[in-house]
C-alpha cells in the first residue's frame, strides 16, 4: 500500500521531492539506508525490480530505508509503499526508452545535501553511476557517508535504445567502462550479482575488490505446480493447450526474442507455442517476424504481466527459453527455475551459471537457432517423468538464489561498513 506524505512546508522547493521536516531526522535505534538509483518501479527491467525487492525485504528485517529515484510522473514527491520511504526527485521522460525517466539535475546537488543532514543514513547504496547514482555518491563522499555500490550495467544494454551506429559502439564502451570505472570507483564496497559480472569489472579496469552477491528471488512465489494447475493457468491465460515454451522479460533487442521465434519452425512437437510476457520496443517487428516465419498462430503475446500474476507466466509453461548475450545474472531465469522449469539459454555471460547441460536444461551457441531448436524439441518431446526431473533440478539449484539469503547479505554490508567507518 502506497501513503503520500505531505509537504512539510509551504511550497515545494523548485528542485528536489517534497521531504521530512526542515530540521534533522532523529535517528533510530537501528540501522537506517539511503539506496540511490535511477530506474525504480514502475519502471520495468531486472534493476528497478531488485532494488525496489531489497528494499522492501530489508524494511521486513527493521531497516529504516529510504529510495532516492525518479518521479513516475515529473513533480517530485515523497511516498511511503511498504515501509518503504521513496524520495521522487522531479524528472523528464527519457525520450529512448517509454517506462524510463530521468531525474532533472539543477538543483539536486543542494537538495541532496539536505536530504542527508536530514536522514543521517549508516550507509548509502547507489545502484548505478547515472544522474541520481553519480550526484548521490557525490553528496555521500562531501559527508564522509560509507558507500556501498552494485552494478547491473552493461553499456551493450543501452546502445539499442542510444541508437550508437555500429561502427562506434566498440569505443563508446570503453569510454563508458571508463567512466564507470572512475566514478564509482570512491566507493567502499561494491558488488555484482554473479562470479562472470565481478570478473567483468576487474577485466574493465575495476580495481577494488568485487563481491558476488545475488539479485535473489522469491522462492514462495515461484514454485512448481502440477500438471492440471498448468492446464488450468493455460485456459486462464488464454492460452492453447499445447507444448509451451516460454519468456519473460522486456522486448529489447539486446534479449534476442527474434531467435526464439525463428527457432519455431524448426521445434517438434510441430504445434509448440512460444508464449511471450512482457513490453518492450521490439513488439512490432517481433510480430512482423512470426508472421514472415509462418508461426503467428504459435506465437502469443500476453503483454505486460502484472507482478502478482507473473508466476502463472511460468506455470503454465513446459520450459523456458532465453536467448540474451547481456546478462549479468537472469532474474527471469531464475524464476522459471524455482517455477520447475527446464531452461534452454544462449551460452553467453552468466546464463552457464544457471545451466547444467542435461541436468536441468541445455546450453547452445547464441545466435545458433538450429541448436536452440533441437535443444526445446529434446525437452518437448522427453518423456514427462525425465521433464519432470529436470524441472526439480532447477528448482534445487534456484534454491541457493533465496532472497532472504540475499537481504541478509546486504544488511550484513551494510552494518560492516557502519561499523568500519564509527571505528576511524
Amino acid at each position: 500500500m502506497a501513503v503520500h506524505i505531505p509537504p512539510s512546508r509551504p511550497r515545494t522547493p523548485p528542485h528536489g521531492v517534497r521531504g521530512p521536516a526542515p530540521h534533522p531526522v532523529r535517528r533510530r535505534a537501528g540501522l537506517r539506508v539511503l539506496i540511490g538509483t535511477d530506474t525504480y518501479p514502475p519502471d520495468v527491467n531486472g534493476a528497478a525490480y531488485f532494488t525496489a525487492r531489497l528494499a522492501r525485504g530489508l524494511s521486513q528485517r527493521g531497516v529504516d530505508v529510504h529510495v532516492l529515484c525518479p518521479s513516475p510522473d515529473g513533480p517530485p514527491q515523497v511516498v511511503r509503499c511498504d515501509g518503504v520511504v521513496e524520495h521522487r526527485l522531479r524528472s523528464m521522460s527519457s525520450l529512448v526508452h517509454e517506462s524510463v525517466r530521468l531525474p532533472l539535475p539543477p538543483g539536486v546537488g543542494g537538495h541532496l545535501d539536505r536530504l542527508l543532514s536530514r536522514l543521517r543514513p549508516d550507509v548509502v547504496h547507489v545502484q548505478n553511476h547515472f544522474i541520481a547514482g553519480r550526484m548521490l555518491l557525490r553528496a555521500a563522499r562531501s559527508r564522509d557517508v560509507p558507500v556501498l555500490a552494485t552494478n547491473h550495467f552493461m553499456p551493450e544494454n543501452l546502445f539499442d535504445y542510444l541508437k550508437v551506429p555500429a561502427p562506434l559502439r566498440r569505443g563508446m564502451s570503453a569510454f563508458a567502462w571508463h567512466d564507470f570505472c572512475r566514478v564509482l570507483g570512491a566507493v567502499d564496497h561494491m558488488t555484482t550479482p554473479t562470479r562472470t559480472a565481478a570478473r567483468l569489472l576487474l577485466d574493465k579496469g575495476f580495481e577494488q575488490p568485487v563481491e558476488a552477491v545475488s539479485c535473489g528471488i522469491d522462492l514462495g512465489r515461484f514454485r512448481p505446480l502440477g500438471d492440471e494447475a498448468r492446464d488450468e493457468l493455460r485456459a486462464l491465460l488464454g492460452i492453447p493447450d499445447r507444448p509451451t515454451i516460454a519468456f519473460v522479460g522486456r522486448l529489447d533487442a539486446e534479449k534476442h526474442i527474434d531467435d526464439l521465434i525463428s527457432a519455431l519452425p524448426m521445434v517438434r512437437p510441430d504445434d509448440a507455442q512460444l508464449v511471450i510476457a512482457g513490453v518492450g520496443a521490439q513488439r512490432q517487428r517481433l510480430a512482423r517476424l512470426a508472421e514472415s516465419e509462418g508461426v503467428a498462430g504459435r506465437v502469443r503475446f500476453l503483454g505486460f504481466v502484472p507482478n502478482d500474476d507473473l508466476p502463472s507466466a511460468y506455470r503454465a509453461a513446459d520450459v523456458f527459453a532465453i536467448a540474451g548475450t547481456a546478462e549479468l545474472q537472469s532474474i527471469a531465469t531464475l524464476e522459471a527455475m524455482a517455477s520447475g522449469l527446464p531452461i534452454v539459454a544462449a551460452n553467453a555471460m552468466a546464463l552457464p551459471h544457471l545451466v547444467q547441460a542435461g541436468h536441468n536444461g541445455y546450453l547452445y551457441p547464441p545466435g545458433d537457432t538450429p541448436a536452440l531448436a533441437a535443444h526445446l524439441s529434446r525437452i518437448l518431446t522427453a518423456p514427462t517423468a525425465r521433464r519432470d526431473r529436470m524441472g526439480r533440478a532447477s528448482r534445487t539449484m534456484a534454491a541457493v538464489h533465496d532472497h532472504e539469503n540475499s537481504v541478509a547479505r546486504f544488511e550484513g554490508i551494510y552494518r560492516e561498513l557502519a561499523r568500519a567507518h564509527a571505528g576511524r
